[in-house]
């Protein structure tokens, strides 16, 4: 069993910081945090636009479809959709 004396003597292991030199992060101000008021229309766009993309692909309504470019663009908006969406403040 360790001596718990001994631990007790030798006092701290690192230094002490200073109150001006420590690790503490100020938290961001409100109006930093805030998203601004387009960020949202421009989600539900790509949302939109990728899930009609898929639609109309599937049907046939576009040119040249049922083709794997319009299926890979459609998801690529979707997923910059959530990827953006997980940024909103």
């Amino acid at each position: 069993m360790p001596d718990r004396t001994k631990a007790a003597q030798r006092g701290r292991t690192t230094p002490k910081q200073s109150p001006k030199g420590g690790r503490y992060t100020p938290p961001i101000p409100r109006e930093v945090r805030r998203s601004p008021r387009w960020y949202p229309w421009v989600l539900i766009t790509l949302l939109v636009l990728g899930i009609a993309t898929i639609i109309l692909n599937y049907v046939g309504a576009l040119p040249g479809s049922p083709a794997n470019w319009y299926t890979l663009g459609a998801i690529l908006a979707i997923l910059v959709a959530a990827l953006a969406a997980t940024r909103y403040h």
